[in-house]
């Protein structure tokens, strides 16, 4: 079966508020894309990375083509995805631009590992994966970048950081995790509307 990609035009414009608007709504993970050698380096954080394949491990990450980091994904064909942990809101931040901090400036106060590819990964992340690039898609305003995970870097740690609502929020395993199953599933036989 042969699926034909298709751009949908439509005739209504939908304001570009409304639609952040609407994407408030979705909760997301909070990383930090790093990319970059040496002294050459930069970082931003997003909400937009995802999981594509288990076999071959590949994810996907959403970046902006006006990001500092597109161009050096795009040079050197590799990124980092560093997931971050509840206590890293300071790295989230710092990374987002609060405070004007731009390129290898970024880093400073943290500690950085280098990656077999280059990249600075971070630890004490949740997990910090050193990412190949193997594809970028180029739409609108941003490059959908597909990367083959090189390397794995877990930590022990199980609380969080999420995104909701415009506001970071932890999300803690052992505490939350309880309490959301109990208000999130439904009784056996409900519909749920």
């Amino acid at each position: 079966m042969n699926v034909i990609a298709r751009h949908i035009m439509t005739d209504t414009t939908i304001p570009s508020a409304d639609f952040r608007g609407a994407m408030r709504h979705l909760t997301g993970g909070v990383s930090v894309i790093t990319a970059g050698r040496g002294r050459d380096i930069t970082g931003m954080t997003v909400t937009s990375v995802t999981s594509l394949s288990v076999d071959p491990p590949t994810l996907l990450v959403s970046i902006n083509r006006d990001a500092s980091s597109f161009p050096l994904i795009k040079r050197h064909g590799a990124f980092g995805v560093n997931i971050l942990n509840a206590d890293q809101l300071d790295i989230a931040e710092r990374f987002a631009g609060k405070g004007g901090l731009k390129g290898a400036d970024r880093f400073a106060g943290s500690d950085w590992v280098t990656a077999v590819s280059g990249v600075p990964l971070l630890a004490g992340a949740l997990a910090a994966l050193d990412c190949e690039v193997e594809e970028i898609v180029e739409r609108h305003s941003h490059g959908i970048v597909i990367g083959r995970v090189r390397d794995i870097r877990s930590s022990t740690r199980s609380a969080a950081l999420a995104y909701w609502h415009g506001q970071y929020v932890a999300l803690d395993q052992d505490e939350d995790a309880a309490g959301l199953a109990e208000v999130s599933v439904p009784a056996r036989g409900r519909r749920v509307i």
